[in-house]
């Protein structure tokens, strides 16, 4: 039915074309505009003025109404002849639509050209008439099928949208297109395998500092442990040496001042021996401390020695995108002088081979023409030769009739 609908009927002209440019933002694929904004030859205008024609009559199928609930208010925008054909479509679409599965296929296919007659009618008097897509909205219900033609009027928007860059699109601009979309597409592959590189790179080095961290943090957590249990076992000596002394005393001072008097020395070594182990393990804390600073600097000068690397990788990889682009132009002109000098050798060679097909040509000539000599020669030797023969054998029998009349 959209295919009949498209066809003018007699005396009829197509609208005037509005020549847009296409729109960036349907056509996201779209890189290099058209460099023509108009179409100059009339067969791509005749190509754009069917597809408005078909848009415009689906547009005014899709706001056909179902039934009409006011007649009487389409009759000043539409007229009453437009209103009679649009009852009569109605009436006649509903007739089809109350076809059953059982009705014959002759009944049917006459039904539908029925409907497809009257709406051809139909949308021939809605064209004439100015208001007639102001008219039908609000006509009446809207059902879904004719939700469906909405869909459709959609494609084909797109559809003469697509059509009208693809004629004002010239094949030296397609050319350059497809060659622009190759070229970004290999430099964002290129640019993708050196981010991948590079950060395999950084997270390798991350592990790596991660591990390091992680060993100094053990190192340190068994060294907080060992000193905190050398801590509570002095503590825990302590406490017991000072319990069995006073035990000691207490029973020493009962028993013997003397035995008060050793137990107190030793007591007073035990407090020494406490002493001297406080130092030690000050000093052990002290070293140990020491060495925590000290790791933490190498783990700072690895983090700057990391930044510094990292920024001389980064300068290394501009510099060689700099060398890249220009051996990338440079290979480019290279090509282009390859190609004129591959011109000029198929010149030169296609020269040649017309030289030597000329040569060929000669020496066939010379052979046949030397054939041909040789046997127009053999054939006036034979010729000579059969004449001065058959003189021979005339001067012969002249001899021999001579010789009888003597006689």
């Amino acid at each position: 039915m959209a295919s009949e609908s498209t066809e003018a009927p007699p005396g009829d002209e197509l609208p005037p074309v509005a020549l847009t440019p296409v729109s960036p933002n349907k056509l996201s694929l779209m890189i290099i505009d058209p460099s023509r904004k108009k179409l100059v030859s009339p067969e791509p205008q005749r190509i754009v003025g069917v597809l408005d024609e078909c848009i415009g009559r689906m547009e005014l199928v899709a706001l056909l109404p179902s039934e009409l609930t006011h007649p009487e208010s389409l009759s000043v925008s539409l007229g009453e002849e437009a209103v009679g054909s649009l009852a009569e479509h109605l009436r006649v679409v509903k007739k089809h639509r109350a076809l059953n599965v059982d009705t014959e296929e002759e009944e049917r296919d006459a039904a539908t050209k029925a409907v497809r007659h009257s709406l051809l009618n139909l949308l021939r008097q809605l064209r004439g008439c100015p208001t007639a897509g102001a008219g039908l909205k609000g006509a009446g219900p809207i059902t879904e099928d004719r939700r469906g033609v909405q869909e459709l009027v959609a494609g084909l928007q797109e559809l003469r949208a697509v059509v009208l860059e693809r004629l004002l699109t010239t094949a030296s601009e397609e050319r350059e297109r497809s060659r622009h979309i190759q070229e970004v597409s290999m430099r964002h592959r290129s640019n993708l395998e050196v981010v991948a590189t590079l950060e395999k790179e950084v997270a390798a080095a991350i592990k790596d500092k991660d591990e390091e961290i992680s060993r100094q943090n053990e190192a340190i957590r068994q060294l907080k442990g060992s000193l905190h249990q050398k801590e509570k076992t002095s503590e825990a000596f302590v406490a017991r040496t000072q319990k069995e002394a006073q035990r000691q005393n207490e029973s020493d001072q009962k028993t013997s001042e003397g035995k008060q008097t050793r137990l107190q020395q030793e007591a007073n070594q035990l407090r020494v021996q406490l002493n001297n182990l406080i130092t030690e393990h000050k000093e052990a804390e002290l070293a140990l401390r020491k060495k925590k600073y000290k790791l933490e600097t190498e783990i700072e000068n690895w983090i700057q020695k990391y930044d510094t690397d990292m920024g001389e990788k980064q300068t290394e990889l501009e510099e060689m995108t700099v060398i890249y682009e220009e051996e990338k132009a440079e290979l480019r002109e290279l090509q282009e002088h390859y190609a004129v000098l591959e011109l000029e050798y198929s010149q030169i060679m296609e020269e040649r081979r017309i030289a030597q097909e000329q040569r060929e040509e000669e020496e066939r000539e010379r052979e046949v023409k030397s054939h041909a000599a040789v046997i127009v020669q053999a054939f006036w030797r034979g010729h000579c030769v059969r004449k001065v023969m058959k003189a021979k054998v005339k001067s012969k029998k002249a001899k021999k009739g001579k010789g009888k009349k003597g006689k």
